[in-house]
C-alpha cells in the first residue's frame, strides 16, 4: 500500500513470538484481514493481537512511536463506556522483521462500513457518547502539535491541491475544490483544543447488531481541534443519524463545518492513494465525499 512497505508472514510472527514471549508459545497465530493501512495484524489466541508496522523507518523512532501509542492507549483505557484496546507488550526486531512491534488486547466485534450501521440512531447516540467521553479527558495543558489533521486548516492546502490533481477522473473534483475553498477559512473552534481519538474512520469502529461495541487504533489520542472527531459523522452516518450526533454533541455551525473540512481532507486522500492498493479505504473516501457534497452548506 505504500512505497517500500514491509511484508510480514504468519511464520515470521510465530518465530518472533516464540523467541521473545515464550509464555505465548502455545497460542495459535492467525493473520487478520484488515482495512488498516499502516499495520499488519495477527491474532494470538483468543484475546491478543500483534501489530506490525508496515512502513519502513528508523528503528529508534519507530520504538518511540509505539511507546507513545501505548501511553495513549493506557490514558484512554477505562475512560469510555465503549471498550478500547489495552497495550500488553512491545516486541523487538528479529527473525527477518526489521522494526519493533506491539501486542495489545483483541476486541470482539465486526468492523463498521461506510453504510452499516449508518442509519442506526442508537449507534449515532453511542458514537456521540464516545466522542464526548474522549473530549472530557483532561488535556493537562497539552495542545495540538505536528502537521497532521487537527490543527490549522490552511496548512493542508498543498496536500489538497495534490489530491485534487490526482483525483481527476476518479471523482467530480470541481465541487470539492469549491467546498475546500469555503471551508479552509473557517475560524478556530472557541475554547481551545480537547482530547480526540483522531481517526474515527469505519475501520477503527467495531459494531455488533448495529451497536457500537469497540473503538481501536487509539494510539493517536491527543489534543486537537474539537471538530476533528466529527469526521465520523460523514464517514459513518446517514443524514438523520448525522443530525443525532450533532445534537448530542451540541455542535454550533462553525464546529460542524470544521468537522466537514477535516472529513474532506481525509477522504480526498483516501480515494486516489488507495484506489489500487486498498479498495475499502478508497470506497470509504468516495462515500464520504458524496455525503459532504450533498450535505454541507458552509
Amino acid at each position: 500500500m505504500h512505497p517500500g512497505h514491509l511484508t510480514v508472514t504468519e511464520e515470521t510472527v510465530r518465530e518472533l513470538v516464540d523467541q521473545q514471549f515464550p509464555r505465548w508459545r502455545d497460542l495459535p497465530v492467525a493473520a487478520v484481514r484488515s482495512q488498516g493501512t499502516v499495520n499488519a495484524l495477527f491474532r494470538l489466541g483468543e484475546s491478543l493481537v500483534a501489530r506490525f508496522p508496515l512502513l519502513p523507518g528508523d528503528l529508534d523512532a519507530t520504538r518511540r512511536r509505539l511507546e507513545s501509542e501505548a501511553r495513549a492507549a493506557r490514558e484512554l483505557l477505562g475512560r469510555t463506556r465503549v471498550p478500547t484496546p489495552e497495550p500488553v507488550a512491545l516486541g523487538e526486531p528479529a527473525a527477518g522483521y526489521s522494526l519493533p512491534w506491539s501486542v495489545q488486547t483483541w476486541l470482539p466485534g465486526t468492523v463498521a462500513t461506510p453504510d452499516r450501521p449508518g442509519d442506526s440512531v442508537l449507534f449515532a447516540h453511542e458514537l456521540a457518547g464516545f466522542v464526548a467521553e474522549v473530549r472530557a479527558i483532561d488535556t493537562r495543558g497539552r495542545t495540538f502539535h505536528g502537521s497532521g489533521r487537527g490543527g490549522h486548516l490552511p496548512d493542508h492546502d498543498d496536500w489538497m491541491r495534490t489530491c485534487f490533481e490526482r483525483s481527476e477522473g476518479l471523482v467530480d473534483v470541481a465541487p470539492l475544490r469549491r467546498l475546500w475553498a469555503e471551508l479552509r477559512d473557517l475560524p478556530p473552534s472557541p475554547g481551545g483544543d480537547v482530547m480526540t481519538h483522531g481517526d474515527l474512520i469505519p475501520g477503527n469502529v467495531l459494531v455488533a447488531d448495529d451497536r457500537l461495541v469497540g473503538v481501536i487504533d487509539v494510539g493517536g489520542l491527543g489534543p486537537a481541534d474539537p471538530a476533528l472527531d466529527l469526521v465520523a459523522a460523514w464517514h459513518l452516518l446517514d443524514i438523520e443519524s448525522r443530525q443525532v450526533l450533532r445534537d448530542d454533541l451540541h455542535c454550533d455551525d462553525v464546529q460542524w463545518a470544521r468537522g466537514a473540512a477535516w472529513a474532506l481532507q481525509q477522504a480526498m486522500g483516501a480515494v486516489w492513494y488507495y484506489v489500487d492498493s486498498n479498495q475499502a479505504m478508497s470506497r470509504m473516501g468516495r462515500r464520504t465525499l458524496e455525503r459532504l457534497v450533498a450535505d454541507v452548506t458552509p
